[in-house]
C-alpha cells in the first residue's frame, strides 16, 4: 500500500531525493564495482502492470498479444544494456491488508459502473483517466514473463518485503516499482516505474538519504516513521490525536503545505527529539490509541526488518520471527509432499492459486469489468463457483471418509458486499471410474494417468462425456471448447449470435500479428460484449486453477488469452454477429475456417443437448440494452452445500426491454445448424 502521501512529498518537498538517473551508465559502474555480480533489478511487478498496458483499447476484454509484444519490447530494452530482471507478484493477500483490499475492491466497483455508463451513453471506450487494467492482468502477465523467459516469483507474503530482501541479499542494481515503503526499507536503490522512458532507459531515482537529510532523520528512524504515518499494520484512524499533538508543537509547520505534508513533516520532527531506543518505542504504544494490541508498533517497525537487519526500536532477540513456520502445521493439506511440490510451484509461478487453498484454505479474485445493471448475465464469481466446487474437491481430497473443508472465498460480485468470506462446500466431480487423489495426479507416470488427469480436468466442467472429441482438436482450441461449453450450459441468455462470435474469434485470431489487431477500428463498443469479454477471460483463470488441480493436462502456455481472444476482435464478430452478417464476412472471407467453424460449433452444440440445453437465436441488432436496474441476486448461486453440479443460470426477464422489440427467438439443435437465413451451410 505505501505510506499516504509520502512519495508526492518526496516529489515536491524535497526535490533532492528525485534524481534522473540513466539506467545503462548505473550498470556498466554496479559492473565495475561488483565484478562478480551481473546487474540486476528486481521489479515489483504488481505496481508496473498500469503502466506495461499500453494497448489503445483496455475495456473489450484486453488485447493480449499487444501486451504480449510490450512485454517483450520492455525486457529487450534491458537485455541490450546487459540489465537482467526478475519479477515478483504478490502472491497472497495477508489477514492485515484484508480491510484495504475490501476498500479497493468496492472502490474500484464504482469506478466500474462508470465505465459502463459511459459506454452505454458514448458507444465508444472512456478517455485513459478512467482506465482500469483488463480482467486478469497480473495473472496472465506471470505466465506471459515466464513464457519469455524471465525469472518470475510469486511471494509467500507481501511483495514488497520480499522484493526488498532479494534487492539486498543479491547486491542488486536496484527495485523498479511505484511504492513509497521501498523508500522505507533499508535495501537498495528504488527507481520509478512511472518516469521510466524505455527508449533512453532513463528514470527518476528516489534517495532515502536524501529525504532523511530533509526530515531530518537517520535510516533507523524511517520504520517508526512510516507506522506513525499510517501503514499496513498501524491504521490511520488510531493515530490523528497524536499528529494534532505534533501539529501543534512542531516549528515546521507551513500555510502554503496542505495537511498531510505538514503532519510528515510534524511527526518527523517528533521522532528526531526523542531517544531512538525500545524503551522510546514502549512510551508511545503506551501513549497511542492502540486498543488492545499493544504491539502494534512494535510490530510495524520489525515487518520493515529485512533478514539480518536490525533496529535500536527493537531488542535483538525480539527480531525476525519466522513468518512461515507453522504454516505446515497449519495447512489444510497435510501430506508433506503435496504441500512442498505445490509451494514450489507457487513460488516459481507454475501453478495458479492452489497453494493458497491448500495452506489455508482461502482464496480471492478481485474485480472485472462486469455490469451490475445487466440482469441476464450473473457475476463470473458464480457462473464458475460449480467448477470450483469440483476444483476444491479434488485438490483437497474430500469425500474420501474424511471431513468436507469449507473454502473461504472473497470474490467480488454484485450482491456481495465483502463483509466476510463466503464458506464454499467442495463438491465431488462425476469422474468416470472415481476422482484419483492427488498423490495419483501430481507424481504418478505413464499413458493411464495422463487420461486419468484429463477427465478429471474435464469433469470439472461436466465435460467428462466428451474426451474423445476434445483431444482430437489442437490443445489451445480444445480448452477454448471446454469453456466456451461451460459458459453455454452455465448461463442459458447467452444466444446463438453469442457463440457464433466466440467461434470465429479464435478461428480469426490464428495468423493475426499484434500490429494487425492494433490496426483494427471499431466504430462503436456494445456494453454487453464488454461484459462477456470479461467473463471469458475469468473463465481462463479458472481453466488453469482446475490445471494445476489435475496435474497438468494441458501446458499452461495453452491456456493463455493471448491462443484465443482478443478484445477488439471480440466485439467485432460479436456485432457483426448479431447484426446478422455472412458467415463470408463473420469469417473474413477465408473458406479454409468454414468447415472448422461449423465443426466447433456443433459440438458445442451437442454439448448442451445432452444436458437438454437448447441455444436460441436472439441477435440484438445495433441496438445498445440500456439496463439501470441492478440485476436481481439469484439465491440458487448461494448454494454451497449442494451434493450436485449448479444447474444453469435461468433468467426469465422480468421487466427487462429489449431497447428496439426483437422477434422470437429461434431454436439451434444439432441437427439444425441454421443461424441466420443469409447463411447456407451444407447439411451435416
Amino acid at each position: 500500500m505505501g505510506i499516504k502521501g509520502l512519495q508526492g512529498f518526496v516529489t515536491g518537498v524535497c526535490p533532492g531525493a528525485c534524481r534522473t538517473i540513466d539506467l545503462r551508465e548505473m550498470a556498466e559502474k554496479h559492473r565495475i564495482d561488483h565484478p562478480d555480480f551481473l546487474p540486476v533489478i528486481v521489479v515489483d511487478a504488481m505496481s508496473c502492470v498500469r503502466q506495461w498496458y499500453t494497448p489503445e483499447s483496455w475495456v473489450c476484454g484486453g488485447q493480449w498479444r499487444e501486451y504480449l509484444a510490450n512485454l517483450e519490447d520492455f525486457i529487450k530494452a534491458f537485455t541490450a544494456a546487459g540489465i537482467k530482471l526478475v519479477f515478483y507478484f504478490d502472491g497472497v493477500v495477508e489477514d492485515k491488508k484484508r480491510d484495504e483490499w475490501i476498500k479497493r475492491r468496492l472502490k474500484n466497483k464504482k469506478e466500474i459502473a462508470r465505465i459502463f455508463q459511459f459506454i452505454k451513453t458514448h458507444r465508444k471506450q472512456p478517455g485513459r483517466g478512467m482506465f482500469v487494467i483488463p480482467s486478469a492482468l497480473p495473472t496472465f502477465t506471470r505466465f506471459a514473463l515466464k513464457s519469455l523467459g524471465q525469472k518470475t516469483v510469486c511471494t509467500l507474503q507481501e511483495a514488497d518485503c520480499e522484493v526488498a530482501a532479494y534487492g539486498l541479499q543479491h547486491n542488486c542494481m536496484g527495485i523498479l516499482g511505484q511504492d513509497s515503503d521501498y523508500l522505507i526499507y533499508n535495501t537498495c536503490p528504488y527507481f520509478s516505474i512511472e518516469k521510466l522512458r524505455l527508449d533512453r532507459l532513463v528514470t527518476v531515482m528516489y534517495s532515502r538519504e536524501e529525504l532523511c537529510r530533509a526530515l531530518g532523520l537517520s535510516l533507523a528512524h524511517l520504520p517508526l516513521f512510516a507506522c506513525l504515518l499510517g501503514n499496513d499494520v498501524v491504521p490511520e484512524s488510531m493515530l490523528e490525536g497524536f499528529w494534532r499533538k505534533c501539529l501543534a508543537t512542531s516549528p515546521h509547520t507551513n500555510n502554503s503545505y496542505n495537511r498531510r505534508t505538514n503532519i510528515l513533516l510534524a511527526v518527523a520532527d517528533y521522532i528526531s527529539k526523542i531517544p531512538c531506543s525500545y524503551s522510546s518505542l514502549k512510551h508511545l504504544e503506551e501513549m497511542l490509541p492502540l486498543g488492545s494490541d499493544k504491539t502494534l508498533l512494535y510490530r510495524g517497525v520489525e515487518s520493515y526488518l529485512l533478514p539480518g537487519q536490525q533496529s535500536p526500536w527493537i531488542p535483538p532477540d525480539l527480531t525476525n520471527c519466522q513468518k512461515f513456520s507453522l504454516q505446515q502445521q497449519t495447512a489444510l493439506c497435510q501430506d508433506k509432499e503435496i504441500f512442498q511440490l505445490a509451494k514450489e510451484q507457487h513460488i516459481r509461478s507454475e501453478n495458479y492459486t492452489i497453494f493458497n487453498i491448500l495452506s489455508n484454505g482461502e482464496t480471492e479474485c478481485s474485480n472485472s469489468l462486469e455490469d451490475d445493471c445487466d440482469r441476464e448475465i450473473p457475476g463470473q464469481a458464480l457462473i464458475y463457483r460449480p467448477a470450483r466446487q469440483h476444483i476444491y474437491s479434488v485438490l483437497l481430497e474430500s469425500g474420501k471418509g474424511g471431513a468436507y473443508p469449507l473454502v473461504k472465498e472473497w470474490f467480488v460480485y454484485s450482491g456481495n458486499p465483502l463483509q466476510q468470506p463466503e464458506l464454499i462446500q467442495p463438491v465431488q466431480p462425476s469422474v468416470p471410474g472415481g476422482t484419483p487423489n492427488l498423490k495419483t495426479l501430481w507424481f504418478a507416470k505413464g499413458p493411464e494417468v495422463e487420461k486419468q488427469r484429463y477427465s478429471t480436468f474435464l469433469a470439472c466442467f461436466h465435460l467428462q462425456d466428451w474426451m474423445e472429441e476434445l483431444q482430437a482438436l489442437e490443445a489451445p482450441v480444445a480448452a477454448f471448447c471446454c469453456l466456451l461449453a461451460y459458459l453455454m450450459m452455465q448461463v442459458s441468455s447467452l444466444s446463438l449470435e453469442d457463440l457464433n462470435a466466440f467461434v470465429a474469434v479464435i478461428l480469426c485470431l490464428k495468423g493475426k500479428s499484434a500490429a494487425q489487431l492494433a490496426g483494427l477500428q471499431l466504430a462503436q463498443v456494445d456494453p454487453r460484449a464488454v461484459h462477456l469479454g470479461a467473463v471469458f477471460v475469468r473463465g481462463l483463470t479458472t481453466l488453469l486453477m482446475a490445471n494445476s488441480t489435475c496435474g497438468f493436462p494441458f501446458r499452461m502456455d495453452d491456456l493463455m488469452p493471448w491462443e484465443m481472444f482478443d478484445g477488439k476482435l471480440f466485439q467485432e464478430k460479436y456485432q457483426q454477429s448479431h447484426q446478422g452478417c455472412s458467415m463470408e464476412e463473420l469469417l473474413e472471407g477465408s473458406e479454409s475456417l468454414y468447415a472448422p467453424f461449423q465443426n466447433l460449433k456443433s459440438l458445442i452444440c451437442k454439448v448442451c443437448v445432452a444436458t437438454k440445453r437448447t441455444i436460441q437465436s436472439r441477435p440484438r441488432g445495433s441496438g445498445f440494452i440500456r439496463g439501470t436496474q441492478q440485476r436481481e441476486f439469484n439465491p440458487r448461486f448461494r448454494q454451497t452445500h449442494g451434493s450436485s453440479f449448479v444447474p444453469p443460470y435461468h433468467n426469465q426477464m422480468r421487466g427487462f426491454q429489449w431497447r428496439n422489440p426483437q422477434p422470437q427467438g429461434r431454436e439451434h439443435r444439432v441437427g439444425h445448424p441454421d443461424w441466420r437465413r443469409r447463411f447456407h451451410f451444407p447439411p451435416q
